[in-house]
């Protein structure tokens, strides 16, 4: 998976991506079985626990791009609604 280019970036893509990820992430949540009761316990677990090296790099991926993306969309509706005051 490719990231957004800045052109591409709007409210639609970006809810689009994350639906990717989401996917993606789910997947692996169901074969390692992870199931963290906060989202801080998430990394420590997915580390104990996923046993495969890729997916655990796969795992940080996606969590750094659905955060990249996530902070993205809140600038985006920022801006939007300052633009429309």
């Amino acid at each position: 998976m490719t990231m957004l280019k800045p052109e591409e970036l709007t409210i639609t893509n970006i809810r689009n991506e994350l639906n990717k990820i989401s996917l993606e992430m789910m997947e692996l949540i169901k074969k390692y079985n992870l199931s963290a009761t906060s989202q801080l316990d998430v990394i420590e677990m997915a580390r104990t626990q996923i046993t495969e090296k890729d997916d655990y790099v796969r795992f940080l991926e996606l969590s750094l791009e659905g955060r990249i993306y996530g902070e993205a969309a809140a600038a985006l509706e920022n801006a939007t609604i300052k633009d429309g005051d």
